[in-house]
């Protein structure tokens, strides 16, 4: 069941951040209804039905939402709901007659969640934008890449997930708990500058303290220290290195073979670069499999660089299940894990309009109701 059975969320269809939120929530046992478009493409990057991860755990409806009939639905629905979750630029849900303030009347505890790339408000709010974007304008993608380099974009990994979905998901949760309390709904403004921002706190903390230099591969996280980095192997192959702490860096100097005398001095910075050439070679003398035998059950802080294929099968993530396999497609397991009451991918990701008149009968439309929005082309099921 998950320990979020029993909290009812709408997802109005889109891409990328809202949906990965719909989709951690529906992992821990959200009841999370998808509402497709009922016209034209539905949401997503068009990948086959059953690729389509962030899709996972949840049914599906169709509805019109340029319809009076499928804005009613939608409004019938809300009744029922904790939550509405949307990613649409701002100004978008109030022109389709579904702002927060018409949901609100309709359930005054209702939890609106909106996911935006620059926040409702501000000068560039409603101009476009990806990831790279949003991460760039926090500061955030500023400081990923190596010396000399330009800014690497990490995927769309800080941007879209991190500082987007998963922080839409706290939000939501955190406003369903507060609504369950007063009695009172609200909006949530979740903006991907934002959690980019956010993710970074701590940097910003050592920045301010002179602790951190502006720039890339300057710094202990950035590949400017040579005891935090990755480094190839005789067979093309990478490691990652991460003995920040002196005990840590001690066991990389006895079990990586290094001469003391030329790894001594950890934290002086203006020998990081002569000492990162230095541990360059020494790493070019073994394969990473090697390493990885020397290396793997120390406290060096030691990691072999894997390929998402061979992430499923290493031993570790194996005795994990931190992937599952779902209908023949590997990927990730939810997450966390919960001693009780049980994560779990619900079901396989829906075909659009998969559910809608088990949905819409469920949540307490009559049977003429439903086809009666069938015949008015407010809704559609699968197919049609």
């Amino acid at each position: 069941m998950g320990p979020l059975a029993g909290v009812k969320v709408i997802e109005l269809a889109g891409i990328g951040p809202a949906p990965f939120c719909a989709m951690m929530l529906a992992d821990m046992g959200a009841e999370v209804i998808r509402v497709d478009r009922a016209q034209g493409r539905p949401g997503g990057i068009g990948l086959e039905t059953k690729y389509g991860v962030l899709q996972r755990s949840r049914k599906s409806i169709r509805v019109d939402l340029k319809s009076e009939g499928g804005i009613e639905t939608i409004k019938r629905l809300v009744e029922g709901a904790d939550a509405l979750i949307e990613g649409f630029r701002p100004g978008v849900m109030e022109r389709l007659g579904l702002g927060p303030d018409e949901l609100l009347k309709r359930n005054p505890a209702l939890i609106f969640g909106r996911m935006t790339g620059w926040g409702q408000e501000g000068p560039i709010a409603h101009t476009a934008g990806h990831d790279i974007n949003y991460i760039a304008l926090a500061g955030t993608l500023s400081a990923i890449g190596i010396k000399d380099g330009p800014p690497v974009p990490p995927l769309n990994l800080v941007g879209d997930f991190g500082g987007g979905g998963m922080l839409l998901a706290f939000g939501v949760l955190a406003g369903i708990i507060e609504a369950r309390n007063s009695g009172k709904g609200q909006v949530i403004d979740a903006a991907m500058v934002d959690g980019s921002a956010i993710l970074a706190a701590s940097i910003h903390g050592m920045l301010a303290q002179g602790l951190w230099k502006e720039g890339r591969g300057g710094n202990i996280l950035d590949t400017g220290a040579h005891f935090y980095d990755t480094y190839e192997c005789a067979d093309g192959e990478y490691v990652s290195i991460g003995s920040i702490e002196p005990q840590f860096y001690a066991e990389l100097i006895e079990l990586g073979g290094l001469d003391p005398d030329d790894f001594g001095s950890q934290m002086k910075r203006d020998q990081w670069p002569e000492k990162k050439e230095k541990l360059a070679k020494v790493m070019k003398t073994k394969t990473r499999d090697e390493w990885d035998a020397i290396m793997q059950q120390s406290d060096i802080c030691f990691a072999p660089v894997l390929g998402f294929a061979e992430a499923h099968k290493h031993p570790h993530n194996v005795a994990r299940d931190t992937f599952v396999e779902v209908e023949g497609v590997m990927q990730p397991a939810p997450a966390p894990r919960f001693s009780r009451t049980k994560e779990g991918v619900q079901m396989p990701p829906p075909k659009p309009g998969q559910h809608t008149d088990e949905v819409l009968g469920d949540w307490g439309f009559s049977e003429s109701d439903i086809k009666s929005l069938h015949e008015q082309g407010a809704i559609k099921s699968q197919g049609e």
